[in-house]
Parts: C-alpha cells; structure tokens; sequence
C-alpha cells in the first residue's frame, strides 16, 4: 500500500510541476501575444545591393530584405520555451539576428524561435530581426495576418495587431517598394497619375445612353419614345420554368419594378431563329408603347432578353426606358466565372450572389473550385474526414484534428480558413443557378493541389486500421506509403501535396466523388454535364527553370543541391511498376496519364465532358485519347510569355479552349499598379476595368498593341499557326489572399462586368485572326485604337451612371475606384475612371468631407484628401491625397 500512496503522490506531484509549467508558458504566450509587431520591406532590389540571392538558394537569384520588429511595451520576457508561427507566402531564406531562427513547416506555414544566444526581449523596448526572403514584396497583401505564439501545454494566441484585415495596422507602407526590379517601367498609381489615366474619359450626356444594353447586343434599332414602367409591369412568363420565372421576378422587385398594367409576354420559337442566331441563348425583344415581347430562341433566350430589359431599368428616378427592336446571341457558348473556395472558404451566401450578378450580365457557367492543398470544402457521404478534417485549419501540428494553419488563418477555426458546403448546401447552389440558366462545373484539383483530400484520407486510414479494417481502410487511400519522394510543390508543400495517380485506390476515390456529387446534380434537378479534373501544377518547383543545381551553377539562378530532389512520385514502388510495365513513360507523364484515366469515370458516370488547367493534359497526344466526348481546356499561359502563340496547340489538338490568361481575367491580381491593392501579380501587376475590356480574346496576338507586359514594357505577338477559335472565356479568382467575403467581391465586381461585355460581345475594333501577322506594341497601329476609347468611354459611363448602383441595390461590396486628382492654379482637379461617380474632397485630414464639382472647381491649399462614394452614399474608396 505505500508503495501505491508514494506512487500516487509522485504523479500528483508531477502533474503540479507539469501544471506549473504549463501556467508559466501560458503567462509567456499571453504576453508575447501582445506585443506590437512591425513588418517593414527594405528592399526589392537585395540582389543588387550586396545580397548573394543565388547563393541562399532564391528562384532565379531574386530575393528581397525585411524586418520584423517586436516591441514589448511590458515586462521583460526571457523565457526561451515560446515559438512564434507565421504565414509567408514568401519563403525566409536567412535571418540576420543570431538570437532568433526561422524554420518552414509547411506551405506558407514558419515559425520564428529564439536560439541559445537569446538573451530575452526587454521590458519597454523594441527587437529588431532583419529577414532575407525570395522574391519581392511589392504590395501589401504579400504579408499575411494572424502571427500566433506558442508553447508547450500553453494555448495557443495570436499576436493582437495582426488578427486583423486591416493589413496597415502592423505592416509599414510600401510606398517606396512598388518596383520588382530597378528597371520596372509600371506607372505608380498616384492620384495625379490616375488624373492622367482617365483624362480621356470623358463624361457623356445622359442621353447619349439611352438605350443601351449591358453587355451589348449584336443589333438594336433605339426608337424615339420612352416606355414608363412606373405603373408597373403584368408580367406573362410562361415560356420559363417556375424557379427561372422566380428568379425574373426577384431581379425585377430589386431594381423597383413593380407589378401593374404595362404588358410584357414571354415566348419560345426556336423555328423563327437562323444561321449564326440559331443557338442557345439568342433573343429578340420589342419594347414597344403597347407591350414587350421577348422571343428566345431557347428558354435561355427567354432569360436573357428578360435580363437586357432590365438592363435598361434606371437605378434611379423615373422608371422610363427606351422603345426598341434588339437581336442578339452570344459570342461564346462558355462565358465563365472561377470562384476558389478551397484556399480559403467563401460563404454560400456571397456565392449566391455571385449567381444572381451572373445571370444578371447574361453569365452561364459557374466553375466552382472546392478543393486544394488548404481546404476540402464539399461534404461527401461516407467519406466524413474530406470535412471533419479537410475543410478545417487549426494549430494541431500531428494534423489528426485538421490541417495546418495558412495564409492567415492563424491557430483557430473560427474564419474563412475554415469552412465547408454541406450537401444540402451544395444542392441550394445548384438549384439557385439552374433558375438562372448557370451550369455549375465542380472542380476537384488532381494529382497536385491535393493535399487535404491526401490528408483526410490518411485519417480515415489510420481510423479504419485501429478498428482492423485494413481492406476497408486502404480503400481511398492516396498516399502510397513507399512513396519517400523529396519533392516541392507550388505552393510550398511536400509529397502531401499530390495524390498517387499510381494506386487503384486513388482510381476509388475519384469514382466515389464524382458518384456523390453526380447525386446531388440529380436531387437538384441540373445534370452533371461537365467535370473538372483540375490537373495544373503536378511538379517540383526546385527541379524548375530558375535553380541550378551546385555542382554546376548557371548564372542568375539560385543555387541549391539538386540532387536530393525528386520529381513528383518518383520514388514511389506502385508508380515505378508501372513504368516498367510500359504503361506510361515517365514520372512527368502522369499527371496527363491519370487525366484520360479520370476521363474514363467521368465517361462511365455518363459525363460528356472533362475539363482541366492545360498543363494537366500537356503530354497527351490530343483530344481524341480522353474517353469523354468533348475535353475543354483552361488556357492560362501569359500571352507576352508566349501565349498568344502556345494557345492554338491546344485548338489544333482537338480541345476547347476557354482562354483564361492571368494577364486580362485573374481578378485575384490588383486592381492598380499601387502598393495598398490586394492580389497577386505574378502574371501582370495590374488588370483593371479597362484592360478587361481591351482584351480581344479570339485574337490573342492583336493585345500586344492594346496591353504591356508584367513589367511595363511593350511586347510583340505574332502566330504562323491556325486558330480554329476560342470556345469561351473565363475569369479567375483565386482566394490565397482573398480572405473575407467582401475582400472576394471587392475583387471581382465591378471588373466582372468588363469580362462578360467580351464574353458576349465581340466588338467592332477586334479583328480577326490572321496567321503572320504580327502586332507590335508602340510600332504597329493596326487596332482602331479610337474606336476602342470611344467604346470604352460609352461603357465607363454606363458603370458610373447605373451599373454600380444596381450592384448597391444588390449589397455587393464592390470596389469603388480611386479618384484622380491634381491641383492646378490653387484649384483641385479630380476625376474618376467611371464618369457619373461622387467625387468628395477633405482639407482638414479626413474629419470633413465636400462633394466635388467640377464646374465649379475649389481653391485648396495643403494636403487636400479624395474619395468617390458609392452611388447610395454608403461606402467610399480607399483615400488618396494629392498637395497643393
């Protein structure tokens, strides 16, 4: 009995001493945790200031310098049991403060601890650790929020100031940091710059716009007399379905369009339409002083002369439109918009609205990417772990609750890190986008982008295999434990990253997923009709072009040992089998390999159509050797990178294309060339309304005249290749620094507006494709270079006039562009790039604000501040100022 008492008594004690401990790291994080951190860029141009970025290993020798500063404002903190954890999309080469060091986790996952040589941070005073990253950091959004402290037994907190979206409240203006190289011909967007810029905007008469559609029609006849809707409308909506007469009736009670007297009929006669009208989605529609009457060719037909009606409804004031006789049908059969919900998670909520701003802009296919290394994001039956662990972040470094903390989740669960569609969810989406003539394409991202799926599947293994369930456990497996590849993704992530295209098991998963989500287009009543395979990115980055390896380095690369590098599943046993059994080629091959596998159970599941990102099909032969009827390619390649020449492969093999190019249609990339945007930009540093609506999509050579390249040069573009033609165009956002709903729809709208203008209507400036003929930026003037600017001019006015307001109608938080603005003689100056926008001015620092008028143009002195406001007066812009 003693023995069993001391024995008692000892782990008492223990468990107190362990206690104790716990209490006194938890006293450390707590105070760490409210610490005011800094992170400040010094310089983008490390490599020419004494940095050898070759030698730390930087892709292709770039490499920038920060520094993060700690100010303790408490008690001195000595403990050295605490670890800071970080996310940085931008690997941490070296630090140069030898009381700290910075490990990689894991994707853009740090942490920052003290070394033996820390000597503790003093009370009321500031530490300083300069950092040497890759790359650069030229707008504000390339620093993530929610650094986190830790320590054993303690909870986790995150540090105060960076548990915000507000960025500027722990990261140094980069207003001295916007140029990527010394030698960057970008224009910085100041306020006087942006005056410059939209100088040639001019506002037009109200009454120049009558009439006008948005997106334009192919043939409209403007009549002299104004239909009022005032009184109402008597709606016949027959020839819809019930939900798509719903949806109608919505848009019509949003915009102030009462039910009443004036007649509007709604009628199909397919027989009626010919030749190149003669396709889905072509109306007619007469608006006339008696009744409307729309004929569609189609039920989408129906839907969108409906939309083209509504269209013309003033936002504001009197309910009058214009009488007139238009014909039209779409440019492209694909007009899409890409919505990434796996990097971090939207709400279905803000995806509705997406659908119903689609529909509304004559928009037809939603393609939806639910799934990536950060997140899972759609339940799936009997596979429980996709989203008890796969659609979660948190800090749980074993990762058996939930994946690991990114892009500035930090240690909890508790916002867009996290999240995920319930079936029921997903079956709403699908419901609301069928009224709304939306096909919904679902995009679960294979071989690479795989990494939640490849670890909820490993919970789900170990799971069944402590039950003694191993048949059943190794059944959607996706890692194949012989697999010790050293390998780098993309993003960071290593061998977890990629499902083994090599296992059977692999073949069961994408079977049962497929089936499931099959189902619920069948409860929702909108066919599954195309699957997305995703397919990018299958590669490691430290076997790419921009590294050398050690032994034999080549100049202005960063140097490293290659040979401890592997290619993706290269040391996988079931992958090298199947090499030497002839059944692919290589390693390389088989991402392209398990794609026209994955074409064969998507063909099974009576699906006629695969889609996927181009470089996950570059090594099949062509079309013909996917089972499914039809493959449809995103095209991503940047155009002055070579795309306007590498997309007509992809027509020639037998694909259909859907341009997607980075350059014009990535709406995560900013807005301006200004450091306090948002977005990545490693495909152009800019791309806003207009550029959008330059771009000539079915003819990429004629952009290089109308468009510069990433660095603000000009380009050339010629193809001696035929083009068959696009199959459609579609806009991409993907979400690793779109974190919130609002950050989502300030990057899509009002750009997306610009994107279904040229996916439904070719305008008069593009030309036709022309094998040979070259267009050269600056040199050849072969674009109606004034036929554009007057396009353009007609469209901007028609946002600033009535598209915004409708956008506010429909609670979107849409950007509001900053204004331009200059002092001329004493008097401000300021424009916007959409005419008909509130412009307000402040002299005394924000506290007062004055409306605008340029008629009557104020004297200012000093510092005078600018902003437009959005059309109901709710919202403004972000704040710009220019000196007197």
């Amino acid at each position: 009995m003693k023995t069993v008492r001391l024995s008692m008594l000892a782990s008492a004690v223990l468990a107190m001493l362990g206690s104790t401990a716990a209490l006194a790291n938890q006293s450390t994080v707590d105070a760490i945790s409210q610490f005011h951190l800094n992170y400040a860029v010094k310089d983008n141009f490390a490599g020419q200031h004494g940095v050898d970025c070759a030698k730390l290993g930087a892709d292709w020798a770039s490499c920038n310098k920060a520094v993060i500063t700690l100010t303790n404002n408490g008690d001195a903190v000595t403990d050295k049991g605490w670890a800071i954890y970080f996310h940085s999309i931008r690997p941490v080469l070296e630090v140069a403060n030898d009381q700290f060091k910075v490990t990689h986790i894991m994707g853009d996952l740090h942490k920052l601890e003290p070394t033996d040589k820390f000597t503790g941070f003093p009370a009321k005073q500031a530490i300083e650790i300069p950092i040497i990253n890759e790359y650069w950091q030229l707008f504000i959004t390339d620093v993530l929020p929610r650094w986190y402290v830790t320590a054993d037994g303690a909870t986790a907190k995150v540090i105060a100031n960076t548990d915000t979206e507000d960025l500027s409240r722990f990261v140094a203006p980069l207003d001295n940091q916007w140029k990527r190289t010394p030698d960057d011909k970008n224009i910085l967007m100041t306020a006087e710059a942006r005056f410059e810029k939209n100088s040639d905007v001019k506002a037009l008469n109200l009454a120049s716009l009558r009439g006008q559609i948005v997106p334009t029609p192919q043939h409209v006849n403007i009549h002299g007399q104004d239909v009022d809707l005032g009184k109402g409308v008597k709606l016949d909506l027959s020839a819809l379905s019930a939900d798509a007469q719903d949806a109608v009736k919505s848009r019509f009670a949003l915009l102030g369009v009462k039910e009443g007297s004036y007649p509007l009929r709604t009628e199909i006669a397919s027989n009626t339409f010919s030749g190149d009208e003669a396709v889905s989605g072509a109306y007619r529609l007469h608006i006339g002083a008696k009744e409307t009457v729309v004929t569609g060719y189609d039920q989408a037909g129906v839907f969108y002369g409906l939309q083209s009606l509504l269209s013309l409804v003033p936002a504001t004031g009197e309910m009058k439109i214009a009488a007139l006789e238009a014909k039209d049908a779409p440019r492209f059969d694909y007009r899409g918009i890409q919505l990434d919900v796996g990097r971090n998670f939207h709400s279905k909520a803000a995806v509705l609205r997406l659908l119903d701003q689609m529909s509304a802009y004559k928009l037809n296919k939603f393609h939806f990417h639910l799934t990536d290394d950060e997140g899972w994001r759609i339940e799936i039956p009997g596979l429980p772990e996709l989203t008890d662990i796969g659609s979660k972040r948190c800090h749980d470094l074993s990762e058996k609750t939930c994946l690991l903390p990114q892009l500035g989740s930090g240690p909890d669960s508790n916002n867009n890190g996290s999240g995920h569609f319930s079936r029921a969810d997903y079956i709403e989406i699908l419901k609301y986008a069928k009224a709304r003539q939306i096909e919904v394409i679902p995009e679960i991202d294979m071989p690479a982008h795989a990494r939640a799926a490849v670890i909820s599947m490993e919970a789900r293994y170990e799971r069944l295999m402590k039950e003694g369930k191993e048949k059943e456990a190794n059944q959607y497996r996706l890692l194949d434990p012989t697999d010790t590849s050293n390998t780098t993704g993309v993003q960071f992530y290593n061998r977890t990253g990629y499902l083994n295209p090599c296992l059977d098991s692999s073949r069961n998963f994408v079977d049962k997923v497929i089936g499931e989500i099959q189902q619920m287009h069948k409860e929702a009543g909108l066919p599954l009709n195309t699957w997305h395979f995703g397919g990018d990115e299958a590669k490691n980055i430290y076997l790419g072009a921009g590294y050398t390896d050690q032994k034999k380095p080549e100049a202005g690369k960063g140097i490293i040992d290659q040979s401890n590098q592997d290619k993706p599943w290269a040391k996988s046993q079931a992958c090298q089998a199947m090499i030497k059994e002839g059944k692919v080629a290589d390693v390389e091959h088989l991402s392209s390999y398990f794609g026209v596998e994955v074409s064969k159970l998507v063909k099974a599941h009576g699906i006629d159509t695969m889609q996927a990102w181009q470089d996950g099909l570059k090594d099949a032969k062509d079309a013909s050797v996917f089972a499914t009827d039809h493959v449809n390619v995103n095209f991503w390649d940047t155009l002055y990178w070579g795309g306007f020449d590498s997309v007509n492969d992809w027509a020639n093999k037998g694909f259909r294309v859907v341009v997607s190019n980075p350059d014009y249609v990535y709406l995560d990339f900013p807005n301006e060339v200004n450091p306090a945007e948002s977005g990545y930009y490693w495909g152009t540093r800019f791309s806003d309304e207009r550029k959008i609506f330059s771009f000539a999509p079915d003819n990429m050579p004629q952009n290089a005249e109308t468009s510069l390249d990433r660095d603000g040069n000009p380009f050339s573009a010629k193809s001696d290749k035929l083009w068959p033609g696009a199959y459609g165009l579609s806009a991409q956002l993907w979400s690793e620094v779109v974190r919130t709903d609002n950050q989502m729809e300030y990057m899509i709208y009002p750009r997306m507006i610009s994107v279904a203008e040229r996916a439904w209507h070719r305008a008069g400036w593009e030309q036709d494709y022309k094998a040979g003929r070259e267009y050269k930026g600056g040199e050849t003037h072969l674009v109606d270079v004034k036929a554009l600017e007057s396009d353009w001019q007609r469209f901007a006015n028609l946002l600033g006039h009535r598209e915004l307001a409708k956008l506010d109608k429909a609670g979107v938080h849409y950007r509001l562009p900053v204004p331009g603005a200059r002092v001329v003689g004493g008097k401000l100056e300021a424009n916007t790039s959409f005419p008909g926008m509130v412009v307000e001015f402040s002299t005394d620092g924000g506290k007062n604000w004055q409306r605008y008028n340029d008629k009557a143009r104020p004297q200012v002195s000093g510092e005078v501040q600018v902003r437009t406001a959005s059309p109901d007066g709710k919202r403004f812009s972000r704040v710009d100022s220019v000196k007197a």
